[in-house]
């Protein structure tokens, strides 16, 4: 009988160790199957995955995919957090944004959250918000001393920032309980909409925050502007880390020290679903701000402040309940990645103001993983973590490169004014556009798996947004334009345009196919009426003529194809169908309009199919 170490996690002593050559060999097998003759790094270079940036995923991390040491929290580099404890101590700040113009609507809404886990606000001020006049009215019944404010005031943050210093004076607040940021921001609001704004009075309020009011911020370093404008999370750090360097001279030209300018300013990121992107971004980020101290003399200056904001850019429209799914991964890699704040925006955001369900819901998405899950237990979770120190690695680079690129051009304003900043993000949204279009970044409810029959979500609709800057751009957009189309046909005439999916054969030849092009054809709004029962040509076109389709789409396996696809293609022309659609690669046959197949165009295919139908 063998006896077993006493550790009794020994199972697997006995056996040698696996090689990276052997796992490869292992790859090559399962890949020859799927067709694909590969070997060695080549197997490996055929699972990884691209992203933007130049980067990729590659199927596999081991210890050979070194990357700088991380160091400690609450020391330079400063990866692994920005404090010795991270959010270990009491979570990361639950931060709720708050956009309405009505000032006694939005008291009962910050009383609210404010009574239900939010730590801290985040108030838009100025024109398309609230107005500077209803501050007062606003956080009438908060405790300024325990809540801090954020303010987000665009070109009024000088009058929005007095009003407060006068309220904490009004209500005795003693300067040094103060917290939160003033958010003046000139950079990013000429970003927004193209006004230049003088940099004097946001040097100013920096100056007073450092003589007075230690635990008050006066800049934010926004980074938003630029992801909402399609780029990349490597063009957001480097723009982040251009903005901040501005920021920076201007402080230390006024007379601050290099240590006083720093603790000035917050810097704010977007969190998106791709929890590991979010987690790199945010750590990445950090190890940045932190060359930056080191560079200017001030290294112990470089713990960078984060507030992480869930990303606008990936909100749906349609099926708008799968955003808080959304938000709670992005939510996640916020905490992990280690940002101070985390505002989570409610699933309704792209349609309105939130209902009280929705914001309810967005603050214990933070609640849930704090409490909960317990995500803040640990002082960087992913640590550690070969793939992701990795990631941080070859983000930190690429966030370099663009920053080097933007001082090249002559900083942040300079690169903003000549449009440089703009042309690099658009040709970054193209590429990801030309992605979204082929699906092969899916969006669940609206590219994948869309419901036509939902109800809309009606909500009140929100101020203006800032504009004449960079644009804002949706993943769903071109999506959104199709099923505008489809919903206004159905408005006109009753009904929705419709295809008939002319599935051949055993459902087992024709189910993968016929749900893939329902699928595909539903992403645009057009319903697809699906008869399993039709076997022959014959029956194939009484079925369309009693489908009231104008366009039909034959889905069955390659081998029925070969027998009857040319057959059917015809019978189902006979019978009216403007357009004949074949579910497969394209090939030569007669009767066959166009094929559809996973990575084809579905944005373009759905468009000419809307066109060809009349739907304007």
């Amino acid at each position: 009988m063998t006896v077993l170490p006493d550790d009794g996690l020994s199972l697997a002593a006995e056996f040698p160790d696996a090689t990276h050559e052997q796992w490869q060999r292992l790859v090559e097998g399962v890949l020859r199957k799927s067709g694909k003759d590969v070997s060695g790094p080549a197997a490996e270079e055929a699972l990884s995955t691209a992203l933007e940036d130049g980067l990729s995923t590659r199927p596999l991390y081991t210890a050979r995919e070194a990357a700088p040491d991380a160091g400690y929290p609450g020391f330079a580099p400063f990866v692994r957090g920005g404090t010795a404890a991270g959010s270990a101590a009491a979570g990361w700040d639950v931060r709720q944004r708050h956009a309405a113009t009505d000032p006694a609507a939005s008291n009962e809404t910050v009383l609210a959250d404010l009574e239900n886990g939010v730590t801290s606000l985040w108030l838009g001020v100025g024109p398309g918000a609230l107005p500077v006049s209803g501050i007062e009215r606003a956080l009438e019944g908060v405790f300024l001393d325990l809540a801090p404010v954020a303010m987000d005031a665009g070109a009024e943050f000088e009058p929005a920032a007095r009003e407060l210093f006068r309220l904490y004076e009004e209500r005795g607040i003693p300067k040094d309980s103060a917290r939160g940021t003033l958010g003046a921001d000139p950079l990013g609001h000429e970003a927004r909409t193209g006004e230049r704004l003088d940099p004097a009075a946001a040097i100013e309020l920096a100056r007073l925050c450092g003589q007075e009011y230690p635990n008050l911020r006066a800049l934010t370093v926004d980074a938003l502007p630029y992801h909402e404008a399609g780029g990349s999370a490597g063009q957001e750090l480097g723009a982040s880390l251009a903005t901040a360097v501005a920021y920076l001279r201007e402080l230390t030209e006024a007379g601050l020290t290099v240590d006083a300018a720093c603790a000035q300013l917050e810097f704010r990121y977007a969190a998106t679903a791709d929890q590991f992107l979010t987690i790199a971004k945010l750590r990445a980020a950090r190890r940045l701000w932190a060359r930056v101290a080191e560079v200017c003399g001030a290294p112990d200056a470089g713990a960078q402040r984060q507030h992480a904001v869930t990303s606008p850019v990936m909100m749906s429209r349609r099926d708008p309940w799968v955003n808080m799914l959304r938000t709670t991964v992005a939510c996640l890699g916020a905490g992990v990645g280690g940002a101070d704040s985390v505002t989570v925006l409610p699933f309704d955001h792209s349609l309105g103001l939130p209902d009280a369900f929705a914001r309810r819901i967005a603050r214990n998405t933070s609640t849930i993983l704090l409490e909960e899950s317990h995500l803040a237990r640990v002082i960087d979770p992913a640590g550690g973590s070969w793939y992701v120190e990795r990631l941080t690695d070859e983000l930190a680079h690429a966030g370099w490169e663009f920053f080097q690129e933007i001082e090249r051009a002559g900083g942040q304003a300079a690169a903003l004014r000549s449009g440089l900043i703009g042309e690099r993000l658009a040709a970054t949204w193209a590429e990801r556009s030309e992605k979204l279009a082929k699906r092969r970044e899916p969006i669940t409810g609206v590219s994948e798996f869309p419901n036509l029959t939902e109800r809309p979500v009606e909500r009140e609709a929100p101020p203006a947004e800032a504009s004449g800057g960079l644009p804002r751009v949706r993943r769903d957009e071109a999506y959104e334009i199709l099923r505008s189309r489809s919903d206004a046909h159905l408005a006109s005439t009753g009904a929705r345009p419709r295809v008939f999916v002319a599935a051949l054969g055993p459902a087992a030849a024709h189910t993968a196919r016929a749900s893939f092009a329902s699928n595909l054809f539903q992403a645009g709004g057009i319903e697809a009426v699906h008869d399993p029962a039709t076997v022959d040509a014959t029956t194939v076109a009484d079925a369309f003529k009693a489908s009231g389709a104008t366009v039909a789409c034959i889905c069955s396996s390659d081998a029925l194809y070969e027998e009857q696809a040319d057959e059917v293609a015809a019978a189902l022309k006979s019978a009216g169908a403007g357009r004949v659609f074949l579910a497969g690669r394209p090939a030569e046959r007669p009767g066959v309009d166009a094929y559809v197949f996973a990575g084809c165009d579905a944005v373009s295919v759905l468009s000419s199919t809307l066109d060809h139908m009349g739907v304007a």
